[in-house]
C-alpha cells in the first residue's frame, strides 16, 4: 500500500494507506487519544480502547454549538496539549474535529481518518478545517494540517451509492485539472469504478490525493494557484445553498457546476467546444444530472456573489481552456443567467 508526505508548514501531513480498518487506531504515540465518529461510522470499528464521542450526521451539525461540545467533552476527558484527536468519518466530522483540534488549548493534533471517498480525496490533506455560519459553507475555520491521514479503501464497500458518487465528482474534478492518468483511467474504466473494485479504488484514491498534494503545495494558503481546486465549486456551492444542503450532495452539485463551467467558457469563447464537450459526455455516465429545471437563477447570482474566495469584490469563477489548462476569470452577469437559465 502507497504512503507519502504533504509538507504544509509549520506540519508534515503524513498520508498512509491501510488495508484493514481493523488497524486505523494502531500505533499511536500520545499521552491520551481522544475519538470523535458520527453515528453512521462508529459502528464501522468495534470497541475502542480509547474515550469516544458520537455526533449527529449531517451537514447542519458543522456548526459552533458542536465545536462547543467536543471542546467540553475533551475538557471532561482531562485531555491535555499532549491527547491527539483522532477523527474517523466524512468530510463534516473531519473539518469539525480539526477545526476543534486546532482551537482546543491553542492546538492539539489531529488524524484523520476519512471514511467517505468524498472526505479521502477532498477533505483530508490540505489543512482546511471549518464550520458552516449564518446559512453559508465552512465561512468560520481555520488552517490546520492533520498529523496523518489514515486511508483505508475498504470501507467505501460500506457506503450508499449516492455517497460513493458524491465523492466521485471530486475525482473527476482532480483528472481534469492535473492528472492525465487518473482522466484516461475515469474516461475508460468506468465499469470498474462504478463497481467499486478494489484495486481501481486505490489507483483514483491514489492520483486524486496527488493531484491535491501538488495544489497544496504549491500554494498552501490558498492565495493563488490552490484556488483551482474550486473547479466547478462557486456553481456548486450556490445550488447547494438554495438547496438548504440537504437537497442535492456535495458531489452532485460539483459536477453539475463542473458543466455549468464548461458551458460559460464555451459561451464566453475561452474553453475548447471539443474539450466540454468530452467533459459533459463523462458526467452522466457517472449518474450526474448537468441539467436541473426552473432553479431561481436570480438566488443562485446572489449566494454567488458572497462567494468567500472573491478578491476586491469580485467573484474570480475557475474555468478551463482544456485538459490540464485552467484559469481564473470574471464572468458577466449576463453570461450567467444565460448558462444558468
Amino acid at each position: 500500500m502507497r504512503d507519502f508526505p504533504v509538507s504544509l508548514p509549520p506540519h508534515t501531513t503524513h498520508v498512509k494507506f491501510f488495508e484493514k480498518k481493523t488497524s486505523f487506531s494502531t500505533n499511536i504515540d500520545a499521552e491520551k487519544v481522544l475519538c470523535v465518529f458520527d453515528s453512521t461510522t462508529r459502528g464501522l470499528f468495534g470497541d475502542l480502547p480509547y474515550p469516544c464521542y458520537t455526533i449527529p450526521p449531517g451537514e447542519k451539525y458543522k456548526s459552533r454549538e458542536t465545536v462547543e461540545k467536543i471542546s467540553a467533552w475533551a475538557l471532561s476527558e482531562g485531555a491535555a496539549r499532549d491527547a491527539v484527536f483522532l477523527a474517523a468519518g466524512g468530510g463534516v466530522v473531519c473539518d469539525i474535529t480539526a477545526f476543534a483540534a486546532s482551537i482546543y488549548m491553542r492546538g492539539v493534533p489531529v488524524i484523520l481518518v476519512p471514511t467517505t471517498l468524498l472526505s479521502m480525496v477532498d477533505a483530508s490533506i490540505g489543512g482546511k478545517t471549518g464550520i458552516n455560519f449564518e446559512g453559508f459553507k465552512n465561512i468560520l475555520g481555520t488552517f490546520y494540517p492533520a498529523r496523518e491521514v489514515r486511508i483505508i479503501p475498504e470501507v467505501l464497500k460500506t457506503l450508499t451509492d449516492r455517497e460513493f458518487f458524491s465523492g466521485l465528482a471530486e475525482v473527476i474534478k482532480h483528472g481534469l485539472l492535473l492528472d492525465g492518468a487518473l482522466f484516461r483511467i475515469i474516461s475508460e474504466r468506468s465499469e470498474e469504478i462504478i463497481g467499486r473494485d478494489n484495486n481501481v479504488l486505490e489507483e483514483i484514491i491514489y492520483h486524486s490525493l496527488k493531484v491535491k498534494q501538488w495544489y497544496i503545495e504549491q500554494d498552501p494558503r490558498e492565495m493563488g494557484i490552490r484556488g483551482h481546486l474550486n473547479l466547478g465549486h462557486t456553481f456548486g456551492h450556490a445550488l447547494e445553498s438554495i438547496g438548504g444542503f440537504s437537497r442535492w450532495t456535495h458531489g452532485e452539485a460539483v459536477a453539475w457546476g463542473i458543466a455549468m463551467a464548461m458551458r460559460t467558457g464555451v459561451l464566453m469563447g475561452l474553453t475548447d467546444q471539443n474539450y466540454a464537450r468530452e467533459v459533459e459526455r463523462i458526467l452522466p455516465v457517472f449518474g450526474y444530472r448537468t441539467d436541473f429545471p426552473n432553479l431561481n437563477v436570480e438566488n443562485l447570482i446572489a449566494i454567488m456573489r458572497r462567494d468567500k474566495k472573491k478578491k476586491d469584490g469580485k467573484v474570480k469563477f475557475i474555468l478551463q481552456k482544456k485538459h490540464a489548462e485552467t484559469f481564473f476569470s470574471e464572468v458577466p452577469e449576463n453570461i450567467l443567467r444565460m448558462v444558468l437559465g
